[in-house]
C-alpha cells in the first residue's frame, strides 16, 4: 500500500477517503516541523501531505527519496518551493477548487461590510449610540469592481457578483485566462482606470511581492474601496495606509496582514497595524476567507481525487 505522511491538521474524513483508493496516511499533525525530516526517512513514503507548519524545500525532499507528490491542504504554495519538487520529480498537488467557494462567499460579505458600514454601526449600537446618518452607506449594484487575479478564488467572486448587476472587470497575467462571461477581462492599465472597487485575488510569489504597491494605488483615478483575501505580503501595508489616510482608498478588507504572526512585527508593521485596527473604514479578519466547515473537508475531496488520478497516470 501507499504510504503519506500528513503533518498537519486535517478534517477527519480524510483517512478514510485515502484508504478508499489505496493510500495509507500516517496522520500526525503534532509532529514538530524539526521532526519531519526524521520521520519523512523513516518510511518509504509516497506522499507528504502539508498545510502550513513548514516550508517544503530541497534539503526536506532529500529525506524522502520516494516522495511521488507533495500535497498541499489549500490554494497557496507560498510555502513550497515548487522549483524543488520539480529538480526531484516530485508532483505538486493543491486543492483551490476546495475553498474557492468560501473564499467567493466571505469577499462579497467583506465588501458589503464596508459599503454599508455594518461593523462600525454594530460595535455603536453596542455602546448605545444610535447613528443612521453617519452609517448611510453604498450600493454594491452601482460600483464597478475589479477583480487583480482571475483563477479560482476571482470567478468563484465575480460569479456571486452577478446577482448584484454590478460591472465586474477582471485581470490576469495568464494570456491563457479566458473569461466565463461573469467578468470581463481587461488590460491592468483598463481595470485601474474603471474600478471602484479592487479585489486582490493573486498568489504571492517573489515577483506579486507588494505587486499593490505605491504606483499601483497611485493609478487609479477613482477613490477605491479596497480587498484582500489572497496573501498579504501581495500589498504594501506602507501605501496601503498612506492612501487610507489620503482618502484615495475609502476603505479596506484585509482578511490576511503582510506579517499574521503579531506577536513579531517589527516597529514599522506594529505602527501600521496600530492604525489600521483603529481606523473606522477598515474591516479585519484572521485569514479565515477560506475557511469552513464545509471547505475543510472539501479540500480533502480535491486532494484525494487528484492523489487518485496522479496515482491511475503512473
Amino acid at each position: 500500500m501507499n504510504l503519506c505522511l500528513i503533518i498537519d491538521e486535517m478534517h477527519p474524513s480524510l483517512l478514510p477517503m485515502l484508504r478508499s483508493i489505496g493510500v495509507e496516511g500516517h496522520y500526525q499533525p503534532r509532529l514538530a516541523a524539526a521532526d519531519v525530516p526524521a520521520a519523512l526517512a523513516a518510511r518509504p513514503y509516497q506522499g507528504l501531505m502539508v498545510r502550513s507548519k513548514m516550508r517544503i524545500t530541497a534539503a526536506l525532499l532529500a529525506h524522502g527519496p520516494q516522495l511521488r507528490y507533495v500535497a498541499r491542504a489549500g490554494a497557496g504554495v507560498d510555502n513550497i518551493d515548487e522549483d524543488a519538487l520539480a529538480a526531484a520529480g516530485v508532483v505538486l498537488v493543491n486543492a483551490p477548487e476546495g475553498n474557492r467557494d468560501a473564499v467567493g462567499e466571505f469577499a462579497v460579505g467583506q465588501l458589503l461590510a464596508l459599503l454599508r458600514h455594518t461593523v462600525r454601526a454594530d460595535a455603536e449600537v453596542r455602546r448605545a449610540e444610535w447613528h443612521r446618518e453617519a452609517n448611510r452607506g453604498e450600493e454594491l449594484g452601482t460600483k464597478t469592481v475589479g477583480l487583480l487575479g482571475y483563477g479560482h478564488m476571482g470567478r468563484a467572486f465575480a460569479r456571486r457578483l452577478r446577482g448584484f448587476g454590478c460591472p465586474v472587470l477582471a485581470h490576469d497575467h495568464d494570456p491563457a485566462v479566458r473569461s466565463d462571461g461573469n467578468a470581463e477581462l481587461v488590460p491592468l492599465a483598463e481595470l485601474q482606470a474603471r474600478a471602484e472597487v479592487l479585489s486582490i485575488h493573486i498568489p504571492y510569489s517573489e515577483a506579486n511581492h507588494e505587486f499593490v504597491n505605491e504606483a499601483f494605488l497611485a493609478a487609479f483615478p477613482h477613490h477605491i474601496w479596497l480587498v484582500n483575501t489572497a496573501r498579504g505580503e501581495v500589498l504594501d501595508h506602507a501605501a496601503l495606509v498612506a492612501r487610507l489616510q489620503s482618502g484615495q482608498v475609502r476603505g479596506a478588507a484585509l482578511d490576511v496582514l503582510d506579517n499574521e504572526k503579531l506577536a513579531t512585527l517589527t516597529p514599522a508593521q506594529q505602527a501600521r497595524f496600530d492604525y489600521l485596527k483603529t481606523a473606522a473604514n477598515v474591516v479585519l479578519s484572521p485569514h479565515i476567507g477560506g475557511w469552513t466547515h464545509q471547505s475543510y473537508q472539501r479540500i480533502n475531496e480535491v486532494l484525494v481525487a487528484k492523489i487518485e488520478k496522479l496515482m491511475t497516470n503512473d
